[in-house]
């Protein structure tokens, strides 16, 4: 997704009438942040009919994002998370963490919550920081690189490793997870169409993990696959095999097509904003400037929600299975809770409030995990490298799903050793 400054034109300019937020065009060519300010000002709950007997709920403002997000009471997730789903049934409703409400989704991420958690993995920061050191090390000084593309090498090199995952596998399932949330993308999609593409991509990504998961039986291994393989939900029974699964491909996705994109955006806005080398040379700045480029990024930039009775959010009445798309990215725009919204600040406290990994029952699993990586990579980024241009134009993925550069190619000059 393309992370504008909406033009200083009157917000009224923008036609609600016409905006389609569905259309992935939109969100890699067009200005959706335009599009939310508009909402935002106009109608912070806004309606978009897709078809005539089809249509979703836009929240657009931090507090109603955040309603709708928190209170699984009232919005529950079980009936499909993303716009690719209006108008059919998830089949991962009620068994996959995502799309599963308390109480049930509390006994599945648990365990998983424990694995995850901040100590548990920081003490894989040696780990997380040789892989890091080792893309690195690919790049040449002052010649152009595809930056995306090293970053997208990221979150497998971390995640792979924390779920035991083979290596020769990384680059594979890394392709497969962004094709299942960008089908739609050109350099994606298949000639038989987006929902082929989708279909294609979630049959191999699975067929990969039941074969990881078969291969490891009986190996004596302690990895996030062997907490999900002893998970006991419903009187203690274990997950079954295929939502174990679907599980693993929650857990991975997560990881590999949002990570990558922070530092993909964070990139280009230090560069052109010329911020590289005021943050690099204050390391004392490195823990807020990650929850500034967590909010400026946005990876995530909506999850559906299906009212479960008739409600009022804002000043619109919500009925009964309506569905509710939060943007995540316009909340994370909204000048009430964070002031100059348009402007990246590493100095900014009130970032620590960006709804990026989501807020309730479902804030992100993997949060501590992503903040690590993040912080290991910006360290390492600032001591290896003391310069950093653009060397093209940022290729923006097209997908409503997920606000993503797909290739952003650079140069970079290494900091000379001290004599």
């Amino acid at each position: 997704m393309r992370l504008t400054r909406p033009s200083e034109e009157p917000v009224d300019l923008v036609d609600l009438d016409e905006v389609d937020l569905i259309d992935p065009v939109l969100h890699a060519e067009g200005d959706p942040h335009a599009v939310w300010q508009a909402m935002r000002a106009r109608e912070p709950v806004h309606w978009q009919q897709v078809r005539p007997d089809l249509g979703f709920w836009s929240a657009t403002t931090y507090e109603d994002v955040a309603t709708v997000l928190r209170d699984h009471t009232a919005f529950t997730s079980e009936h499909g998370t993303l716009l690719n789903l209006l108008g059919r049934t998830d089949p991962a409703g009620g068994r996959q963490l995502p799309a599963t409400d308390p109480p049930r989704h509390t006994r599945m991420r648990s365990p998983i919550q424990r694995a995850l958690n901040g100590r548990v993995v920081a003490n894989h920061r040696d780990v997380i920081r040789d892989e890091i050191r080792f893309l690195f090390a690919d790049v040449v000084d002052g010649e152009p690189f595809d930056f995306a593309e090293l970053t997208g090498k990221l979150p497998m090199a971390v995640i792979g490793t924390l779920m035991g995952l083979d290596r020769d596998d990384w680059p594979h399932l890394t392709f497969l997870t962004t094709q299942a949330v960008a089908p739609d993308d050109p350099e994606y999609v298949r000639p038989e169409g987006a929902q082929a593409t989708v279909d294609r991509a979630h049959r191999e990504l699975f067929a990969s993990l039941h074969e990881a998961i078969g291969r490891r039986t009986g190996n004596g291994r302690t990895d996030l696959i062997d907490v999900l393989c002893k998970i006991g939900v419903d009187d203690g029974d274990p997950l079954r095999a295929g939502e174990i699964v679907s599980n693993c491909y929650s857990v991975l996705l997560g990881a590999n097509v949002t990570t990558p994109h922070v530092p993909n955006s964070t990139m280009v806005e230090l560069i052109e904003r010329g911020l590289y080398a005021r943050w690099a040379s204050d390391p004392g700045l490195l823990d807020t400037g990650i929850e500034e480029a967590l909010r400026w990024s946005s990876p995530t930039s909506h999850f559906i929600r299906y009212a479960t009775r008739d409600l009022e959010l804002g000043d619109v009445t919500i009925q009964e299975g309506d569905a509710v798309a939060a943007w995540i990215g316009s909340a994370n725009r909204d000048a009430s809770v964070f002031p100059d919204p348009f402007t990246f600040d590493v100095r900014r406290r009130s970032a620590q409030r960006h709804l990026a990994f989501g807020v309730g029952p479902h804030y992100c699993l993997g949060h501590a995990l992503v903040r690590i990586t993040l912080e290991e990579f910006f360290r390492e980024l600032f001591a290896q490298f003391e310069h950093v241009e653009l060397a093209g134009e940022p290729d923006h993925l097209h997908s409503n799903f997920i606000a993503g550069i797909k290739h952003l190619p650079l140069t970079a000059t290494r900091r000379k050793p001290l004599s």
